[in-house]
């Protein structure tokens, strides 16, 4: 049984007759799915048929062809392991505001289940849809391993105060998952074929950012490399993971934003690998606690993207400084070009153009230096924002937003040192990253002439 403090209900409407859909939009993967699990559970107590439908928007954000092309292939993946269980897969394609109610009527729904995201346009269409259909509407979060209304009632001010809330119930929730179960009533539903190609050429999107070969999509190569990291890179983990000169990273972020693979899978392996446990707790802080928190922050929080959304410390502290002068000012386009005088900079933007992922390290430094160099607080945020959305395979993403608010306008982090331009925010430095790395050797990986070609 799915725990029931996992699901909200959106709406005050009652399980009509019917079958029951499950809306697949962040979580793309069949097993390990506590929305799947729960709509089939549904299904099981009225008789019905149960399918899964997942809806194409025209534009999601700043999303490119990098990005699309990664989900369309792990939707197919979807669809054939489905299809092997005998559940329907339909793709809609359209605004869900209006896809979605209709897919409802046409078929018949007795009630619809979805998943669980804090970001405010994807909200908006779930309480937009909930308003408007005529049967219960419920959303399970089957991304955190601690449903995010579970964890905590309010926003949390920082990982400190968060921690010991998440710790205190983890055991409840890190729990072994049942496998979803072939389906015997199939009635009234004709599955779509997703073709990859069909879906490229169809939908309207950035072209111009190329999707990546280094890394492959789809919950299948999401569990190898789970196992890889596991049997080569965790155990050094800890010690080594702030380096981007060495490969001791995860490499997960794309199959977790795209929920190709589950969070609370990866805690499960992670937890039983023989690896010592400094290494696995530094990892399991990260995945869970922070990765958690940024939930948290974007789901209580709906300034998250702007100065407002910032500890009351920060807000003071940014207007204090809003007539600093900066030492160079650059536009949105050349930060995207990295064309700054700043070689580590550039050498980082290179990085995420080329890979669709930048070192995590290096993101912090990336993110304060647009700070250091634009007019304003909020210019630095959304440009921020824009370039990681472009570019990072794991873009407009909680995960992402708090990164850049965190870097820039001190969200979860402490008031530091007086300084101008930061003022109390931290600070970061080229020295700094000399200190830490060999800043020579990772600039000459990116920037040389082939960096020259992507832009």
């Amino acid at each position: 049984m799915v725990d029931i403090r996992r699901i909200r209900v959106r709406n005050t409407k009652s399980v009509q007759q019917g079958g029951v859909a499950y809306w697949m939009q962040r979580d793309q993967r069949v097993q390990d799915n506590w929305a799947l699990l729960y709509a089939q559970e549904e299904s099981l107590k009225v008789n019905e048929t149960f399918s899964v439908v997942f809806n194409l928007v025209p534009t999601f954000g700043t999303t490119t062809l990098r990005h699309y092309d990664f989900m369309f292939r792990g939707l197919k993946e979807v669809e054939e392991e489905l299809q092997a269980l005998s559940i329907p897969f339909i793709l809609l394609q359209g605004e869900p505001t209006k896809t979605i109610p209709a897919f409802v009527k046409e078929h018949g729904i007795g009630q619809i289940i979805t998943d669980f995201n804090p970001l405010r346009f994807t909200d908006l269409w779930r309480q937009k849809i909930a308003n408007c259909i005529d049967v219960r509407f419920s959303e399970v979060d089957a991304h955190n391993i601690v449903p995010c209304w579970i964890a905590s009632p309010k926003e949390e001010f920082a990982a400190y105060t968060f921690r010991p809330k998440i710790h205190k119930i983890l055991g409840e929730f890190l729990t072994v998952f049942p496998k979803v179960q072939k389906q015997s009533i199939v009635r009234g539903f004709t599955s779509n074929s997703i073709q990859c190609g069909e879906l490229h050429a169809s939908h309207m999107t950035n072209e111009t950012v190329l999707p990546i070969s280094w890394i492959r999509d789809g919950g299948k190569e999401g569990r190898k490399n789970l196992k890889d990291f596991c049997d080569h890179r965790l155990e050094q983990y800890s010690t080594k993971r702030n380096d981007p000169n060495e490969n001791f990273l995860s490499h997960l972020s794309p199959y977790l934003h795209f929920g190709q693979i589950s969070t609370q899978r990866v805690a499960l392996e992670v937890q039983g690998s023989d690896v010592p446990k400094e290494a696995k707790d530094t990892y399991l802080e990260e995945l869970i606690v922070r990765r958690e928190l940024a939930d948290n922050y974007c789901f209580y929080n709906t300034n998250y993207d702007t100065v407002a959304g910032a500890h009351a410390w920060a807000q003071k502290s940014i207007k204090e400084h809003v007539s600093d002068v900066r030492e160079f000012i650059y536009t949105k386009e050349e930060f995207e070009k990295a064309k700054t005088h700043d070689d580590l900079w550039n050498a980082a933007q290179v990085q995420m153009v080329r890979e669709g992922k930048m070192h995590g390290f290096m993101r912090m430094y990336w993110a304060k230096k647009i700070l250091e160099w634009t007019p304003d607080v909020q210019t630095a945020i959304d440009i921020a924002l824009y370039l990681n959305d472009t570019y990072e395979l794991d873009g407009t993403d909680p995960n992402g937003v708090v990164g850049v608010m965190w870097s820039i306008c001190g969200v979860h982090d402490r008031a530091w040192t007086e300084r101008p331009v930061f003022g109390k925010i931290r600070y970061m430095n080229y020295n700094g990253c000399k200190r830490k790395f060999d800043v020579k050797a990772y600039v000459e990986k990116y920037i040389n002439n082939e960096s020259q070609s992507l832009f």
